[in-house]
């Protein structure tokens, strides 16, 4: 007779295993097909059809050997399947990631190999589903308690999901990554299933004595090597997985020019890669892109004198390119600088030279840093990307009204928008949501990019102020600044405000942008050329 002690403690790994290879899922998934909302539903329905599943197989199961020894081989075998699952998907993910290239969209071998994926777990999580079942045809002597005891049992899984939901994300992953997270769980199991089987009897557990050695061999073995591979004509310099990304550092080879990066140029890539969120080269400040574009912003004030902008914040840091570029153009200013992950702070300065005396770099959620920050500042540039999407609360009324407070008088905010070739619908949405805090938008649509920078001015202005303010640069303006407004005055885009506003009640942002995505799949247009 197994102890009850035992079975509520293989319940509550169990609880714990599952929502530790859910969370771990989608970040082995999330390096190729991102973070987004859509990707985290997808795993969670197949998650839930595939424990479903397995909760009405284990009650079969279970009724037709109510026996210790099946449960804990079935314990077993759960927990090799899940710590194989990242040592099968090493070369689906890989070519996935091929398939899913800037520049190079193959959309039949990317469904088939997401199909790929997608079955890939789903024996582990259907086995994993058999075991509460199980524990309760196990845990019940009486018929009387029965009630009582299959309460327990959910009541122990479901707290072993707790520790499951957050230790992949806060912990393992970022301390020993995603594969070896998938080993952790399932080697824990598996200590659990064999301990039973040795109580049970010595021999049942020398028979699956091979198990563990053969998970850590070949996770060993298998799991060599970048993530995925650099883009073409990149080199890997750098990557991490934190607890909210998957970084990557790339350096663009000799004789090569990417996403009109010239080579030495160093390029941060995030998740799935279709996008590059900064860049850092020593001896080009100019980047002839998004980045250079916020330079821009407060020129759409009236009567702005250089001398004058002394203090900005940046939400959405990245690896430093927005605060580089304003620290050599205007000096050593204030610059406060939200970004939610450390790991990508990290990765700045050690390869993007983000070591500026006057950032200040604040480790945190965009809206809530800004917030505690003391405001009165000339800009508050956005460039919160998970490529294409900015996140919702980003895009409020109501958030921007908090910026307007930050806001010195003659402050501005400029925030940079995706959008497709062909649908500004998104961008339509924005301006007209900025345009219930702010009495004017302008738009600048970045040449040889889809991405649209709108910026909102406390008072009433038109295009003729950035005009007259280039105008009225000093003679030792910098080069940049007067290039970049040049460039800004030549781009300046028409908006047509949206009946759609954007609110805390209700903010349809990823709806709008799977929309534009699945334009982008059907080759009706094209997002891989979006930047921040």
């Amino acid at each position: 007779m197994i102890s009850r002690r035992l079975l509520y403690g293989a319940a509550f790994i169990a609880g714990m295993t599952t929502l530790g290879i859910e969370m771990s899922i989608t970040r082995l998934i999330g390096a190729i097909l991102g973070t987004a909302d859509i990707v985290w539903a997808a795993v969670i329905t197949l998650v839930l059809v595939y424990l479903t599943l397995g909760y009405v197989l284990g009650g079969r199961w279970a009724d037709r050997s109510p026996q210790p020894a099946p449960f804990f081989r079935l314990l077993a075998w759960t927990a090799l399947t899940a710590g194989l699952v990242p040592v099968v998907a090493r070369p689906l993910t890989l070519k996935m990631a091929s398939a899913f290239a800037l520049a190079d969209l193959d959309l039949a071998v990317l469904i088939v190999v997401g199909l790929s994926v997608a079955l890939l777990f789903a024996v582990p999580v259907t086995l994993l589903g058999c075991i509460s079942p199980f524990v309760v045809r196990l845990a019940v002597t009486d018929t009387a308690t029965a009630g009582r005891a299959a309460g327990q049992v959910y009541a122990v899984s479901t707290l072993g999901s707790l520790l499951g939901t957050f230790a992949p994300t806060l912990a393992l992953i970022p301390a020993i990554g995603t594969a070896w997270t998938f080993g952790f769980f399932a080697l824990i199991l598996l200590a659990a299933a064999l301990l039973g089987l040795y109580r049970l009897s010595p021999r049942h557990a020398l028979a699956h004595a091979w198990m563990p050695a053969l998970l850590l061999i070949l996770l060993a073995v298998s799991i060599r090597g970048p993530v995925k591979p650099a883009p073409d004509g990149t080199t890997l310099l750098y990557e991490k997985e934190t607890a909210y990304n998957y970084v990557q550092v790339v350096e663009v080879n000799p004789g090569m020019t990417v996403s009109r990066q010239p080579a030495g140029t160093r390029l941060l890539m995030l998740n799935e890669g279709q996008g590059v969120h900064s860049v850092y080269h020593p001896e080009h400040l100019q980047t002839g892109a998004t980045w250079d574009m916020f330079l821009a912003a407060p020129y759409f004030s009236d009567g702005v004198d250089p001398a004058t902008i002394d203090r900005i914040a940046i939400i959405g840091l990245a690896a430093g390119t927005i605060a580089q570029q304003y620290t050599a153009v205007y000096g050593p200013i204030a610059i406060d600088g939200i970004e939610i992950d450390p790991g990508i702070v990290e990765a700045g300065r050690r390869f993007f030279g983000m070591t500026m005396p006057n950032l200040n770099v604040v480790i945190d959620d965009g809206r809530y840093g800004l917030a505690h920050l003391p405001g009165d500042y000339d800009l508050i540039a956005i460039d919160a990307y998970r490529v294409p999407y900015i996140p919702w609360h980003l895009t409020t009324v109501e958030f921007f009204t908090e910026v307007r407070e930050k806001l010195a008088p003659q402050g501005v905010v400029m925030i940079n928008v995706g959008r497709a070739a062909s649908d500004r619908r998104f961008v339509d949405a924005i301006a007209a949501t900025m345009l219930q805090v702010y009495p004017t938008v302008h738009a600048i649509d970045v040449p040889y990019s889809f991405n649209t920078l709108l910026v909102g001015t406390q008072t009433p202005t038109t295009a003729d102020h950035l005009i007259r303010n280039r105008q009225a640069l000093p003679a030792d303006a910098h080069p940049l600044l007067r290039d970049t407004l040049a460039l800004a005055a030549e781009s300046l885009a028409a908006i047509t405000p949206s009946t759609t506003i954007f609110t805390d009640e209700r903010a349809p942002v990823e709806t709008m942008i799977n929309t534009m995505i699945l334009e982008f799949i059907l080759g009706t247009d094209n997002l891989s050329q979006i930047q921040g």
